[in-house]
């Protein structure tokens, strides 16, 4: 049996999984030095990005959960990969985004990440869902804020100093939705 990503529609994106049409923005996306600063690595190859797509269906399937491909609906452009991660060793359930550069400040991350939480609480079991982020990363810290996440506690995960963002259930249900 195969689970496939469910669509999901904001306002202005339609989070869905992702096609072998998306290789070509993906890759773009994925080896920009500056959009992928903050990320453990960047795709240096299209067999990378090919590769990382693979890993991405893999995990909806073993899962049940995952990213999205960010389809921007008025332009059916790839604006990014959003949605829910925790590889072995993740110390939680993440919502994670990543935004292609020339997108950034549309406030696309916010719309995708806020749907992907909502998503996350109303149909898995879990309590929790946290965000690491750089530090410095200071347009992340405000998306995580804008989720009503807050910050934790700072750690050192897999060789990197992070911020722990996080947000509970009960906070989720009692949050405001601006």
């Amino acid at each position: 049996m195969t689970f496939e990503a469910p669509c999901l529609e904001t306002p202005r994106l339609r989070l869905r999984a992702f096609t072998a049409g998306d290789l070509d923005a993906y890759f773009r996306m994925t080896s920009d030095p500056l959009t992928m600063q903050t990320m453990k690595a960047r795709h240096e190859t299209r067999e990378d990005a090919q590769r990382s797509l693979a890993f991405l269906e893999d995990r909806w399937q073993r899962l049940g959960f995952g990213l999205w491909a960010a389809e921007e609906k008025a332009s059916g452009d790839l604006v990014g990969r959003i949605g829910l991660l925790q590889p072995p060793g993740w110390p939680g359930l993440e919502v994670g985004w990543l935004v292609a550069r020339e997108r950034w400040g549309e406030g696309f991350a916010t719309e995708g990440a806020r749907t992907s939480l909502d998503w996350g609480f109303a149909t898995l079991d879990v309590d929790r869902i946290l965000s690491l982020i750089a530090p410095d990363n200071r347009a992340s810290i405000r998306v995580a804020e804008k989720l009503g996440e807050r910050f934790d506690r700072s750690l050192e995960f897999q060789g990197h100093d992070v911020s722990l963002y996080a947000i509970d259930r009960p906070t989720w249900e009692n949050r405001e939705r601006a």
